[in-house]
């Protein structure tokens, strides 16, 4: 098991009492969570059983949670292993012979070029999660600068025919830090885990190839992960959270919003405190009265993201240029600006985010776009013209603009 690597520094293996007495048992993430074992033809023959009972249930949406740790095989890691997409590719199959509609969604937080494996050759996942996305975005925003998550975005293939990127930036786990080996530098990486703690965040550790711990994820409520920059807190917070959100509602695939981002949650301190566990730092438990009470107040925060994040949604399903395979192409706007443009299927309407990763103002000449002249351009979320001939646009800390011809 020396080769194994896992998203947790647990005991991999535990003993516990069964029918033939006192068993050894395989635990990637914790003594409570036992493994399947796949070789085992009657667990795959069960597991198809299983799917069939939800598809007749009425469930047309599957979530394969940490699948890539599915198959065991001795002197491996045992993750990302042929066989696990073998068994994908056999389960989707299943499904689309009994519902055509219905999607299977991979949840693999793994490095971004293991992550785009389970789309297979559009035979495996309809969706992948874009876990490289989070721990990108929130970095781009607390550094001001556009550099990595620029050059990751211009190195993702357009998603097939058929397959989209599922897009998010929090969850009820943490803001995992695997996705972007590869994509940023170690000191980037070390910048990053510092500013969060400093935001009162946590960090939880995995098991690497051998006996050595490695920083997994990063426990924060999003909020509070935006509340300032590598400088400190400041008050542009809840601009900044709405910035990351309008750049995940603008890419290319389906945006995908946790219940707390929402809400504008905060840190859930005194949970953390009684539970011991990391994650609970992002899993607050509302009561329903406290909740009504806080998004009716004008004058609250949780108000004000609730608010703002409706109207980027409403904005955003009207809009043919963000369907999630419409043609997606990287701006090249300098570091304190991030940008990409869209273009729906049928090529009439054309959409160009630009996004203020900054504190200070930022301008923005439009001769860096391609604002076609025989067209009337309007910036979307403030429902402002773009005059002819104007040189310019000046956009305030941490502004996004959504500038369309439709």
């Amino acid at each position: 098991t020396s080769h194994v690597v896992r998203p947790r520094t647990s005991p991999l293996l535990n003993v516990v009492a069964t029918e033939q007495g006192e068993r050894a048992v395989w635990c990637t993430f914790s003594p409570d969570q036992v493994d399947f074992n796949f070789a085992n033809p009657a667990v795959v023959v069960e597991f198809v059983s299983i799917i069939r009972e939800l598809l007749d249930a009425g469930v047309r949406v599957f979530r394969l949670d940490a699948v890539a740790f599915l198959w065991k095989e001795s002197g491996t890691t045992c993750m990302n292993l042929p066989q696990t997409h073998e068994l994908i590719r056999l389960f989707r199959l299943i499904i689309e012979c009994a519902q055509p509609d219905a999607i299977v969604i991979t949840e693999t937080n793994v490095p971004n070029r293991e992550n785009l494996s389970y789309f297979g050759n559009a035979n495996e996942a309809h969706g992948i999660y874009n876990f490289s996305l989070p721990p990108l975005l929130v970095h781009a925003l607390v550094t001001g600068t556009s550099r990595y998550l620029s050059t990751w975005m211009m190195s993702m293939p357009p998603a097939q025919d058929g397959t989209i990127y599922f897009n998010f930036i929090a969850s009820h786990d943490g803001i995992g830090l695997r996705p972007v080996e590869g994509l940023l530098e170690q000191a980037e990486v070390d910048e990053l885990l510092a500013t969060m703690e400093q935001f009162g965040g946590r960090v939880s550790w995995r098991q690497a190839a051998g006996s050595e711990a490695k920083p997994y994820e990063i426990n924060i409520a999003l909020r509070d992960a935006l509340q300032g920059t590598t400088r400190g807190k400041d008050e542009w917070g809840l601009e900044r959270f709405l910035c990351a959100h309008a750049i995940m509602l603008g890419l290319e695939g389906v945006p995908a919003f946790y219940i707390h981002s929402l809400l504008g949650t905060r840190n859930d301190l005194e949970r953390l405190a009684h539970t011991s566990h990391n994650r609970s730092i992002n899993r607050h438990q509302w009561e329903l009265s406290a909740l009504s009470s806080a998004l009716d107040c004008n004058a609250s925060d949780h108000h004000a993201v609730f608010e703002a994040l409706k109207h980027l949604i409403a904005l955003r399903k009207a809009q043919p240029a963000f369907h999630p395979n419409a043609t997606q192409f990287t701006l090249h706007l300098g570091d304190e600006l991030f940008g990409f443009w869209r273009q729906s299927l049928d090529r009439h309407q054309s959409l160009f985010c630009v996004h203020n990763l900054t504190h200070e103002e930022q301008v923005l000449p439009l001769s860096r776009l391609n604002l076609v002249v025989n067209h009337r351009w309007r910036e979307l979320i403030s429902g402002a013209p773009v005059e002819e001939g104007l040189p310019e646009w000046t956009l305030a800390p941490y502004q996004t603009l959504w500038i369309t011809n439709g």
